[in-house]
């Protein structure tokens, strides 16, 4: 009988440029699924607390201990890549502005710009956010982070607002995008992003888009969105044919999806071009909802022209834009490294309990210290145990856990920990250095190609957004006071660029630092030093050290502290002389009962000059 079944396409109604989005997701994906099954391969070694946890539970050892190696080399990486990109003692010295013309080059302007940026990293989602792409870059070796604006203010009981208002960075999981991986770079390659919201955010979503002219027209959407859920609820459909067409990722089918209440948007970012109709647009911004309808298409607002998102891999592949992680191909080591203590473990319990040997009639006996077993006239028990050459098993895991820490780029040094063998000082440290350089190019790699364009980004976005005067705390660290600056977007425009230099000047200072504590200690620095400036080389340390707002280097500053302290030597010297010349108050100028009659000799009083009328040594009477 027709008509039992309603066609699907009377439910779905899907948009062509939404479907060709949905396309260009699926293709994209399905060219990464290596890099998705290596993640996930390193997810699992790095929070697994046995081997059934990974895929060392496939060996018939009946130990099942995992060393957690890997996740202490990510823990490592994680420290050490934080204190370098944020350190301590350069609150305020990690960022500079390099300006691209005279106007943007003046004091006012880079303190402005200056003041603004620190304002903005002192906000904790700003380190919260980066942190998590820290770790990305670790674990998968692609971070993605893309900005946001955001409004934190709070209306007080005077109506006055109080709270941040700025650029936030917002942290892209490496499963939810996609893009060319064969393009020549990522900056210029096609980008799609996903995330999942409820039908309440969507509901939000669409009233901050709409406007008189599309109010109805997005108001349809919504009502057609609920429909097809109805639908897929009453089983309404055939639904077979879309859930392999519209596959959804974390759902069972298309119709699960659909049941779970839940939304998926995927965002199209840069150049589009349409073949059927020959029309090409350039740095677009395409929404789509449930992979089959359009919710927006507009052009991207940034002055850069290109979309607002960064990324950069941690070991580069050529031809290729996905990345791959230091911790990617450690995992066969760790394999390794699981197995041979496992056996070794095993080894142990076959020697602590051998295997036995019954021949013949023997008695049911328990295998313990001094125990009886009786036998038969040909009856015997003989124990198997296994070579003890197998517990030397340590020196291969020792050899394992040295070769994952350097070839990860985290030598041993950095957690504290000498390498074995005699050195000179300058050895040790040209021994550091090249030990580092792994670590140090991988940090500056992420401070150049990430973290720079995206607090240039951040500025863009704030010149952009500010409207009126904005008041920013400014911290002064001469006279350790916080002083209040009002800025407007004309003090934070210029042309030139944000520069962060922690991890380049991390590595400079340490190079420098002990190449000129090598040199001084050389013998060919008494040759030399007749031609080096005491003072110009106390500025390089001042510098390198970090130590210019303590205003402790001065030009010969430790010659007059000398002095002064000689002089304040002498003055004590002199009071000392004069009291040990003072009356001690025994003799007959002094009444044995009362009070002395100079007081100001008494030993509470050396400090005071002594009296005019005081008598010299030798003139009092002793007892």
């Amino acid at each position: 009988m027709t008509g039992r079944v309603m066609e699907l396409h009377n439910v779905l109604q899907p948009d062509m440029l939404a479907t060709r989005i949905t396309e260009r997701w699926i293709e994209w994906d399905t060219l990464r699924q290596n890099a998705k099954v290596d993640w996930e391969e390193v997810r699992r070694y790095v929070y697994a607390t046995d081997t059934t946890q990974t895929t060392n539970a496939q060996l018939p050892w009946k130990n099942k201990t995992t060393v957690p190696k890997l996740c202490q080399i990510r823990d490592n990486l994680f420290a050490n890549y934080t204190a370098t990109l944020f350190p301590s003692t350069q609150r305020n010295k990690w960022l500079y502005w390099q300006a691209d013309e005279k106007n943007s080059a003046s004091v006012d302007k880079r303190d402005a710009i200056l003041n603004r940026m620190q304002w903005i990293i002192s906000q904790r989602s700003f380190k919260q956010e980066l942190y998590k792409c820290i770790m990305d870059y670790i674990d998968t070796g692609n971070p993605f982070a893309t900005i946001e604006f955001m409004d934190e203010r709070v209306e007080q009981s005077n109506g006055i607002k109080v709270g941040y208002v700025g650029p936030v960075i917002k942290r892209i999981n490496p499963l939810d995008i996609v893009f060319n991986p064969t393009a020549e770079n990522f900056e210029n390659s096609p980008k799609i992003v996903r995330s999942i919201i409820s039908l309440g955010e969507l509901r939000e979503y669409l009233q901050r888009l709409s406007n008189d002219e599309n109010r109805n027209a997005y108001e349809e959407l919504y009502n057609y969105l609920r429909n097809i859920r109805f639908h897929a609820r009453t089983f309404q459909g055939d639904w077979q044919q879309r859930d392999r067409l519209y596959a959804m990722d974390g759902f069972t089918s298309y119709r699960s999806y659909l049941l779970a209440d839940f939304v998926e948007v995927l965002t199209f970012f840069g150049d589009w071009y349409d073949q059927i109709n020959d029309h090409f647009e350039k740095n677009r911004v395409i929404t789509c909802i449930d992979r089959h309808k359009l919710i927006e298409n507009r052009p991207g607002s940034s002055y850069f022209a290109k979309p607002p998102i960064y990324s950069v891999p941690w070991r580069k592949r050529q031809d290729n834009l996905w990345g791959q992680g230091p911790l990617a191909n450690l995992i066969g080591m760790q394999y390794r490294m699981d197995h041979v203590e496992n056996m070794k473990a095993d080894v142990f319990d076959l020697i602590t309990y051998p295997v036995q040997k019954v021949k013949g009639f023997v008695e049911d006996f328990v295998w313990r210290p001094g125990e009886k077993i009786f036998i038969g006239d040909e009856g015997d028990v003989e124990m198997h145990i296994p070579p003890h050459n197998v517990l030397q098993a340590n020196l291969e895991i020792q050899n394992l856990e040295r070769l994952m820490e350097e070839m990860a780029g985290a030598p041993r040094e950095a957690m504290g920990f000498r390498t074995p063998g005699e050195k000179t000082k300058y050895e040790v440290q040209r021994l550091e250095n090249a030990s580092a350089r792994i670590y140090n190019n991988k940090i500056t790699q992420f401070e150049e190609e990430f973290l720079e364009p995206l607090l240039n980004a951040m500025l863009e976005l704030d010149r952009r957004t500010m409207t009126g005067v904005q008041t920013i705390p400014v911290f002064d660290d001469q006279f350790k006071i916080t002083t209040y600056q009002e800025l407007t977007v004309e003090d934070i425009t210029g042309v030139g660029r944000i520069k962060p230099i922690a991890a380049r000047h991390f590595a400079e200072q340490a190079d420098l630092v002990q190449n000129i504590t090598s040199l001084t200690g050389s013998n060919l620095w008494p040759t030399i030093q007749p031609h080096f400036s005491g003072v110009r080389l106390a500025q390089v340390f001042e510098k390198a050290l970090n130590i210019e707002d303590y205003n402790i280097v001065m030009p010969f500053v430790a010659l007059s502290e000398q002095a002064e302290a000689q002089k304040f030597t002498n003055a004590l010297e002199e009071q000392v002389h004069m009291a040990s010349q003072t009356a001690t108050g025994q003799g007959s100028d002094f009444d044995l009962n009362g009070p002395p009659t100079t007081p100001e000799a008494t030993p509470m009083n050396l400090h005071r000059q002594p009296p005019a009328n005081a008598s010299p040594v030798g003139t009092l009477a002793t007892q």
